[in-house]
């Protein structure tokens, strides 16, 4: 923003201003701040992109960022990272898309990145659902991480997703749906598969019914079945494999509709064989027999002896939901597994890579659960490395450097971190003590917290089973109902050998991973069995996942893209002031203007200055040191010395105007660079451009 007077005020009218006029794009300091405008604009396709390509359009773009990446990633040789962040319905997921779109054009040629596109359709359909603020919600974070050959060629690429929301699978709010391919098959099957499959209506199945909400206003699910088709067959997805994917989606739904009946006094219970329970097992490819004994018994192993325990109708619900959810997310994996397969088959990594993070914003609902607790967590770390990349490390330089340099405070958020992450008193090893006890409940886990945590100062406890954090976002208060039973994740060894006994080859698949995973597991407590060992709970693998993506994120040069969303109405032309700046607020964004506009963003070593610049001076420098020929071609060119800092390494130099007197020296580099392109014969001239 090049405004002469930052207040809050000034940027929302200037944000606002913008949005009124469709540059739903403005850039604020390093960051690129991005308006959802929740309509089409003219603002994308080949000519745009040859536009920026080319440096005949400069103005603030998802495709400036993405061509900022791939030159930095050409020139310097370093990996690169765009991190798309901001609330649910931001737009951060059309922002990712617009971004791949743009690389894709420029390190087009192999026909890898026509695949790469296509991996959005099935990523969406299923990993994406409508919620109350957002049609199109990721209900999972994803890292695609491009690479590029040493020409600069799209060569392959791999993608890691992180926590799916697998509750959804079973239960969702009203007015929400479950994931899209739920309905998108349903839609668009061809009668074929439809009978194959023995597909319902969506309202007649009991997992996509209880929350009333079919469809979404503008988008055609049979349309967007086909679309998910055709870039299954584009990824090299077979067909015989596609209609093993479906099989596993349509046993999800039916599992949702198998039901009990109770056989004594105890209200023990078996299935009830019908059409439910018999497509379940025929898509499966078990017996009736060996899914009633998966879902109505428990096989252990007490003191040596065998024993088993007949289920009550609560148990025996929570089993057979348990194994829908295993089934969806074993099932997601798999399908990104494929993907990667397709993507790096035949492909070489000789050269660099630019990553693309869409993970899920910050969440605050009237009712926050162990999703939220996890997302914002995620969203903590992320902000730590936002904060670190634009506050802490850019002052230490200015230190390091020798600049002369009023430090300027900032709200640091270690100390939510820390709240989270100490050992053995943090909230994720208190939750993973507490999953470990078998007589364990919500409430005495609410109450240990309590216990423990009440002198930290972003810790406040509430009645009964809720907490409150304060984030670096906001305070949000969680229900702790549901946390352990989310957080153990159970499967129990009887739906495992089920799934492995099937003769379909997708459960047979499931199964040998999930027994992976158990042999290299740890035994806890409240597992009934040796061989029921648990695996790493829920947010002790979440929190490994991240940590392994901030090291990756730490090895790139980041370029940052904060996603806004103007209205809670997901409707154009609507600018919410309050909502805006709440937002800017929540993710540093003011913050990073006021610092930005005090420091100086531009900065070049002595020695890359005088090597690219110095032929244009008018007297002959061959016998000066860098740091002498640096000053005498600011000298020589009167650039202002408010607008530039000479230290002991680099030289700095400010970006916008200090006054309104002042003309803006934002391009100063930029400047030089153009003289030094009119010396065409120089050996410099082709660095220059």
């Amino acid at each position: 923003m090049q405004l002469s007077y930052l207040s809050e005020p000034s940027v929302l009218y200037n944000l606002q201003y913008r949005y009124s006029q469709d540059m739903i794009y403005t850039k604020a300091g390093p960051v690129l701040v991005a308006v959802n405008p929740f309509k089409n604009v003219s603002l994308y396709g080949t000519e745009y992109i040859d536009a920026y390509r080319n440096k005949t359009m400069d103005s603030p773009h998802v495709y400036a960022i993405a061509d900022a990446a791939l030159r930095e990633m050409k020139r310097d040789e370093v990996n690169q990272s765009i991190i798309i962040s901001g609330e649910s319905g931001a737009g951060k997921t059309e922002t990712a898309k617009i971004a791949m779109q743009y690389l894709a054009s420029l390190g087009g040629g192999s026909g890898i990145e026509y695949e790469i596109l296509q991996t959005n359709p099935i990523l969406e359909a299923f990993g994406n659902a409508k919620t109350l603020r957002n049609d199109n919600s990721s209900r999972f974070g994803k890292l695609i991480e491009i690479h590029f050959s040493t020409t600069g060629r799209i060569c392959g690429a791999m993608i890691q997703t992180f926590l799916l929301e697998k509750s959804r699978v079973v239960q969702c709010a009203v007015g929400e749906r479950s994931y899209h391919i739920f309905y998108q098959l349903c839609a668009g099957a061809p009668a074929s598969l439809r009978e194959k499959l023995n597909l319902k209506k969506v309202d007649e199945f009991k997992y996509l019914k209880q929350s009333c909400c079919y469809s979404i206003a503008g988008v055609d699910d049979a349309q967007m079945f086909r679309t998910v088709t055709e870039a299954m067959n584009i990824v090299h997805i077979s067909k015989e494999d596609q209609e093993s994917v479906f099989a596993m989606v349509s046993a999800v739904l039916w599992l949702g509709d198998v039901s009990f009946t109770v056989i004594d006094n105890e209200n023990h219970v078996e299935i009830i064989v019908d059409e439910a329970s018999e497509t379940v097992a025929e898509l499966l490819g078990c017996s009736i027999e060996d899914l009633n004994l998966a879902l109505s018994k428990r096989h252990m192993k007490v003191n040596n002896e065998n024993i088993v325990q007949k289920l009550t109708l609560a148990q025996a619900t929570d089993t057979r939901d348990a194994l829908a959810k295993s089934v969806y997310a074993s099932l997601f994996e798999w399908l990104v597994e494929q993907i990667n397969k397709s993507l790096s088959v035949g492909k070489r990594r000789t050269g660099r890579s630019i990553s693309i993070l869409d993970i899920y914003g910050f969440e605050s609902f009237d009712k926050n659960s162990f999703e939220q607790f996890c997302i914002n967590y995620a969203n903590e770390r992320l902000q730590q490395h936002f904060n670190r990349h634009l506050f802490k490390l850019e002052q230490e330089e200015y230190v390091e450097d020798g600049i002369d340099w009023a430090k300027v405070d900032f709200e640091d958020n270690q100390d939510c971190l820390n709240l989270f992450e100490k050992k053995p008193l943090g909230l994720l090893s208190l939750l993973d003590e507490e999953s470990t006890f078998p007589n364990a409940t919500d409430l005495t886990f609410a109450n240990k917290l309590k216990q423990h945590l009440n002198s930290n100062s972003c810790f406040r406890g509430e009645r009964g089973k809720a907490f409150a954090v304060r984030h670096y976002a906001g305070e949000v208060v969680y229900d702790s109902s549901g946390f352990l039973e989310k957080n153990r994740d159970l499967l129990h060894m009887d739906s495992i050998q089920l799934l492995a006994k099937c003769k379909s080859s997708l459960p047979q698949t499931f199964a040998s991973k999930m027994l992976a995973q158990s042999d290299n597991s740890i035994s806890v407590p409240y597992r009934s069995s040796a061989a029921d060992s648990q695996k790493l709970s829920v947010a002790m693998k979440f929190k490994g996942q991240l940590f392994q993506l901030m090291q990756r994120l730490e090895s790139t040069t980041p370029h940052f893209i904060r996603c806004i969303k103007p209205n809670n109405l997901q409707l154009p032309a609507i600018y919410e002031q309050g909502l805006v700046l709440q937002q800017l607020k929540c993710c540093g964004v003011l913050e990073v203007v006021r610092i930005s506009r005090s420091g100086y963003p531009t900065r070049m070593t002595h020695q890359k200055f005088a090597r690219r610049y110095g032929f244009l001076l008018l007297e002959d420098v061959a016998s000066q040191d860098p740091l002498s020929v640096s000053v005498a071609i600011l000298h020589q060119f009167n650039i202002l010395p408010e607008m530039y800092q000479v230290g002991y390494t680099k030289l700095f130099f400010r970006t916008g105007q200090v006054s309104d007197s002042i003309y803006p020296i934002c391009c100063i580099i930029t400047t030089l660079e153009c003289k030094a392109v009119v010396f065409s014969t120089c050996s410099q001239a082709m660095s220059c451009t």
